[in-house]
């Protein structure tokens, strides 16, 4: 018998496509919905308050229409702030998105990583608590960039972006005291692997995400699981549909998500 169950990915944006693409490798005939916070987009200039109380009610309703056999939190900023709040809300497994603090530490060599991610993730005290426990010995930079989530939008939906907001939106890390001996920068936003060759044109760095260690992870819980025979055509879900959204029709297509519906 095959398990028909999909697995569930949800971003504010399509910012958690980079980490679908990673499971997508490892699971090829997974049953896949992607749902997006359309309606809530962009999550990094949102309170703490407002992401803890609209994380859990949107998984509470997709868990409910899709069925999934495990929910897979595909953004930073809902990972750091809403995590324990949807775990006690869901009888299933979920997977959060940590910053990549860790692997950064173990690849800068010249003890400076920078922690790109949006304003909301890089002020959590999770956040603290990583660089202490993984790169106490690292000058551990910051920096913030909404800018850089909407240009990794844009992308996606075809259009150009502009090559110097990438140099300039790296400056912000550089430009800091200390800076100018970053060599590894942690993409702290699953929107920011959809940008890495753009980021890697401004300046030649390392950049660490946290997309393969969550594949991995998703792997190893649904590990003896059947699935279907062949991978079937996965679904998009949106809060809100718009213009924007059909411009993301072919970009989607290629992650292999045919059908677009609206929560």
């Amino acid at each position: 018998m095959t398990d028909p169950r999909p697995l569930l990915f949800f971003d504010s944006g399509v910012g958690g496509l980079s980490v679908l693409a990673a499971a997508q490798r490892l699971l090829p005939k997974a049953p896949i919905v992607y749902a997006a916070d359309s309606a809530g987009y962009p999550y990094g200039t949102k309170s703490e308050a407002e992401i803890a109380a609209r994380v859990p009610a949107l998984l509470g309703r997709l868990v409910e229409r899709y069925h999934p056999r495990l929910v897979v939190i595909a953004c930073n900023t809902a990972s750091t702030i809403a995590l324990a709040h949807v775990r006690s809300a869901l009888d299933l497994p979920v997977v959060g998105t940590v910053p990549a603090i860790k692997p950064a530490a173990l690849l800068s060599k010249t003890r400076a990583i920078g922690v790109l991610g949006t304003e909301a993730t890089i002020r959590q005290p999770y956040v603290d608590r990583l660089a202490a426990e993984f790169a106490a010995d690292c000058l551990v930079l910051r920096h913030g960039s909404a800018e850089l989530v909407d240009l990794a939008e844009a992308k996606l939906r075809g259009q150009d972006t502009d090559p110097a907001a990438y140099a300039r939106i790296l400056d912000g890390l550089t430009g800091q005291p200390g800076g100018e001996r970053i060599d590894t920068v942690v993409l702290a936003c699953t929107h920011f692997r959809l940008v890495e060759p753009e980021l890697a044109a401004a300046r030649l760095l390392t950049y660490v995400d946290g997309a393969d260690g969550i594949a991995r992870r998703i792997a190893y819980l649904t590990d003896g699981q059947s699935w279907p025979d062949a991978p079937s055509p996965g679904i998009a879900v949106f809060t809100r549909l718009d213009d924007s959204v059909e411009r993301l029709r072919p970009a989607l297509g290629n992650f292999g998500l045919a059908r677009i519906e609206r929560l």
